[in-house]
C-alpha cells in the first residue's frame, strides 16, 4: 500500500482530530534507556535511521488523544468505537418507551413506507452517539406536537442509509415527502426548527 502524506508529516496515525499531534523523530533521548542508533527521519517516503521505535507496536499511537485518559484512568489510545462489546456502550435504545416516535425496524420497513407516500420526519441515529442522545426530548415534543415521525437506527445498516437516507453521520434528520427523503441540513434541533422543516 502506498504511505499517505500525513506521515510525512510526523503523524504514524490519528486519533481525533483535535487530540492529535505529530510524533516528531525518535532520538537517544526518547527511546528508552538511551538505546537506539540516532535520530530517526521519515523524508521522501523512506526512514532514515531505526525506524523501530517509530513503527514499533503501538508507538504509532504516541500521537493519539493526547491529554485524554479513559475511565478507568489508562492513558487513551483508542476511539473504542470499533472494539468488541463497543455496541454496548449505552445504556438503552432512544425512545425505546415513546408513544409518539414510531420504529422503523428493517430497511424493509422503510421501503414500505417510502412506497406507501406518507409524509412523516425520519430520525436516522445510532444509540451510543452523544449528538443523538441530545435531540431525544426534542424529537419525542416534535412527534407529540402532531408531527408523524419515525425513528430508524442506522449504525447497523450503514450502507443501506448512506445509499437510501441522505446519511453519513449521526444524527440524519429527513423530511420524507412524495416517496422522496429530504434532508434537514441545519444544525438547529430545537422543536421549532424541526417542526419548520416538517411543514
Amino acid at each position: 500500500m502506498p504511505h499517505h502524506p500525513v506521515h510525512a508529516k510526523g503523524y504514524p496515525s490519528h486519533g481525533d482530530a483535535k487530540d492529535t499531534i505529530p510524533v516528531p523523530s525518535m532520538d537517544e533521548r526518547a527511546k528508552p534507556e538511551g538505546k537506539g542508533e540516532g535520530t530517526t527521519k521519515f523524508v521522501d517516503f523512506k526512514f532514515e535511521g531505526d525506524k523501530s521505535e517509530w513503527c514499533g507496536y503501538a508507538r504509532e499511537r504516541l500521537g493519539r488523544f493526547v491529554g485524554l485518559i479513559n475511565k478507568d484512568g489508562t492513558t487513551k489510545t483508542e476511539c473504542g468505537i470499533h472494539v468488541e462489546g463497543a455496541e454496548k456502550t449505552f445504556d438503552r435504545d432512544l425512545w425505546d418507551t415513546s408513544k409518539t416516535v414510531k420504529t422503523l425496524e428493517s430497511t424493509a420497513a422503510v421501503d414500505a413506507l417510502v412506497a406507501k407516500g406518507e409524509d412523516a420526519v425520519v430520525v436516522v441515529y445510532a444509540p451510543w452517539c452523544q449528538f443523538c442522545q441530545a435531540m431525544e426530548e426534542e424529537v419525542e415534543k416534535l412527534a407529540a406536537d402532531g408531527v408523524t415521525v419515525y425513528k430508524f437506527r442506522g449504525d447497523e445498516e450503514r450502507e443501506y442509509v448512506g445509499a437510501s437516507m441522505n446519511t453519513a453521520s449521526f444524527p440524519t434528520v429527513n423530511k420524507l415527502v412524495g416517496g422522496k427523503f429530504v434532508k434537514y441540513d441545519s444544525e438547529d434541533r430545537t422543536v421549532s426548527a424541526l417542526k419548520a422543516f416538517a411543514k
